[in-house]
Parts: structure tokens; sequence; C-alpha cells
């Protein structure tokens, strides 16, 4: 197999569980929870939509990533610049692309994303999308909520979303 059919991934262990990190070429296209709601999945979309197996390497992608999201951990980093590569259909990645407008540390509800987004009757297919998502934090789903407020299903499991959106909140810092 040629080198640019490899998603190379890494482990990160973030303080609210371990993460796994994937490169594509150039691109980070994989930020996925280890214990997560739905094993195998997002691995399976990336190898069919990439056309390419994973195999454990340490790339540039990888590294730049890693030291971004320590950066965000240690609460000296609010956006990321890696750059991301989104494999999924065009109105999954149109929805993958405005999570980076919700600012860090407020929610929305998936309402409002589909709002923002000017699908307004495609609340269903806006939060389909946004469980996904295979670059979780990066693209950050954890940033939207139910309509009632409440925190609803995440890949990484509901402690790992309310760690996240209290740390962007200065609640833990």
């Amino acid at each position: 197999m040629e080198k640019g059919n490899i998603i190379s991934v890494w482990h990160y262990c973030a303080p609210c569980g371990e993460l796994l990190l994937g490169s594509f070429g150039e691109r980070l296209c994989m930020c996925n929870w280890v214990e997560e709601k739905h094993p195998g999945r997002v691995e399976r979309r990336l190898r069919g939509r990439l056309g390419a197996e994973f195999a454990v390497g340490e790339t540039e992608v990888v590294r730049q990533a890693a030291r971004e999201l320590d950066e965000y951990f240690a609460g000296r980093r609010r956006s990321f610049d890696v750059p991301l590569l989104f494999a999924g259909s065009d109105f999954q990645e149109k929805v993958w692309r405005g999570l980076a407008d919700v600012p860090y540390g407020e929610t929305v509800t998936y309402g409002e994303l589909a709002q923002m987004l000017d699908v307004p009757k495609s609340v269903r297919a806006v939060a389909n999308a946004n469980g996904a998502n295979a670059i979780s934090i990066f693209a950050p789903c954890h940033r939207v909520i139910g309509q009632d407020g409440r925190l609803t299903g995440y890949g990484g499991g509901l402690a790992a979303k309310k760690f996240l959106l209290e740390m962007e909140r200065g609640v833990r810092l």
C-alpha cells in the first residue's frame, strides 16, 4: 500500500479520557475517543471514505495536534491551527466546519446550529452530522447541547463533555 493510503494514528492522554489522533497526508482526520459510545464506527467510515488503512505512527501533524491539545487543556489555547481533513458528505462537512463558529466556552442547541448554517428545518440532520464528527475537540461538537439545555450524547461520554465545557468556562481551571 502506498504511503498516501495510510492513516497514521497515535494515542493522546487527555485529562478526561484517552484520544486517538489520526493524520492522512498533511492533515488531521481523527481525534476520537478510545472508549467511545459506538466503537469502530469512526474508523470504519474513515477507512471507507479515504480508501486507507490504519498504522501506528507519529507524524508532524499528530505532534502538532498533541501540542495544541496540551495548550488547550492547560488553558492557553482557545482555537486550533492544525490543518483538518473532514471525511464526510458535503452536508456533514458543512456542519463540522460550522462547529468552529461556536465560541470557546459557549454552547448552542442543535436548532441554533441549524439556524447558523441556514438549514433551520434540518435540525435532526444537523444532530446526526454532529454525532458523526471524527475530529472531536478540534471541531468542537461538545459545545452542542439539547434544546432544553441538558447535555446530550457525546462520543467520549457525558462526563468528558461536561469536563470540556466546564474547563472552557473556567470552572475547573
